[in-house]
């Protein structure tokens, strides 16, 4: 049987009417249209007027437009009548666009002053680089009613205590990024050398997901964050939990073996809060002399994380996370609070929540799972540094003492 091809036209109408599907979905995590904060309604409520007026004046341009179309289509006849030259119709087809564009114009301009508010005690210093975000926790701070009486350094996931404003000041190291959490608030501009101040506030705990929104490099799309809230006492025990003293894995195990490789194949470029060596002397890191930026995430804590990366890649399985995402805001906390081991403690049954394989993997070679610019054979352009992690060509039995060691960390 012959089957007439689909001809062109045909095919963009499909797949046209496939990505407006697309955009139709259901529980999308970076939804505009379903805030989950006081900021975010603001601009929800000014979004979606806009939006429906859009929608009626793109229709009538639509309607207008295909009805030009079949009526005037060639066939022949003469040339209609052209409208040029009326200035009636021109005068109106400009007054009626101006005041559309007013109406749009003084809420809009309204809005941008409300939602620059800084009530807020709780201030976090936000720093993207290629490619992840930092969050650092400003010592004497007040958050939630918990104060921040040492300084937290923390990658990915910005953990707030939820119906509670906080004041992210966000700066960049190397180049232009932005940083947007849609349910939560808009972007903001994150430029070296400047400081763009941004207010955000969550109604309940749960997470919020968010991405870089300005193109900054080679995996530009693998640089993603997150907003953690948690209740006041779930928020408390999170700050004391990173804010506890430092200690070593018991002698002779697997862990304590890969403290000493860890300070020989990653402190230079990675802290961890407390790190002492053999001699008892502190470990800092470098990364201003290895790294482009002239920073690296901290790793202190790094399993009571759900990713690393940029939020690329999970540190919990797929069950865990899935689970995670649909526990209820009151017990929310208490999940993410156990770290990759979450449900274990409460469900025997439960798989194992730590994504062994991903952190293996990246360990093994980094550049593999997310392109960065670490090729040997150009870093004169940066002078010797690179940008991003580069291979360490660790052999398996230091990855196995490595990830001993960080599972420590919680």
């Amino acid at each position: 049987m012959f089957v007439k091809p689909f001809s062109r036209r045909r095919v963009a109408a499909v797949v046209t009417f496939g990505f407006l599907l697309a955009g139709c979905a259901k529980d999308a995590p970076q939804d505009t249209f379903d805030p989950a904060g006081p900021n975010a309604r603001e601009i929800d409520s000014l979004q979606r007027p806009v939006f429906y007026i859009a929608g009626v004046v793109g229709l009538i341009v639509l309607g207008a437009v295909a009805y030009a179309i079949w009526k005037f289509k060639d066939r022949g006849q003469d040339i209609p009548e052209q409208s040029h030259g009326n200035p009636k119709l021109e005068i109106l087809l400009t007054i009626l666009p101006a005041i559309i564009l007013a109406g749009i114009a003084v809420p809009t301009v309204s809005q941008v002053f409300s939602l620059d508010k800084k009530d807020n005690d709780c201030v976090i210093n936000v720093t993207g680089q290629q490619w992840w975000w930092e969050y650092d926790y400003v010592k004497g701070s007040t958050c939630g009613g918990v104060e921040i009486t040492e300084s937290i350094v923390t990658v990915s996931e910005l953990v707030i205590p939820a119906d509670t404003p906080v004041l992210l000041r966000i700066t960049s190291r190397d180049v232009i990024h932005s940083f947007w959490i849609p349910r939560l608030n808009g972007k903001r501009d994150a430029v070296p050398g400047r400081l763009h101040t941004l207010r955000m506030e969550a109604d309940e705990p749960g997470i919020y997901t968010g991405q870089c929104t300005e193109f900054c490099g080679l995996s530009h799309a693998r640089m993603r964050q997150a907003a953690v809230a948690l209740t006041t006492a779930d928020f408390q025990s999170w700050v004391t939990n990173q804010t506890a003293d430092y200690t070593s894995p018991e002698a002779g195990t697997t862990a304590a073996i890969g403290e000493t490789t860890f300070i020989a194949q990653c402190s230079r470029c990675h802290q961890v809060d407390g790190l002492v060596d053999g001699a008892g002397n502190p470990v800092l890191a470098e990364p201003d002399r290895f790294v482009y930026s002239g920073a690296a995430p901290n790793l202190t804590n790094l399993m009571t994380r759900t990713a690393f990366a940029g939020w690329t890649f999970d540190l919990i399985s797929d069950e865990c996370r899935d689970r995670l995402w649909n526990e209820s805001p009151e017990t929310f906390g208490a999940a993410y609070l156990q770290g990759v081991w979450m449900y274990s403690a409460a469900d025997a049954t439960a798989p194992a929540c730590f994504n062994e394989t991903n952190l293996r993997e990246w360990l093994l070679n980094a550049p593999a799972m997310k392109p960065m610019y670490t090729d040997p054979t150009k870093l004169a352009e940066t002078g010797g540094k690179t940008r991003g992690m580069p291979a360490l060509g660790l052999t398996q039995a230091q990855i196995d003492e490595i990830v001993a060691y960080l599972l420590e960390r919680k």
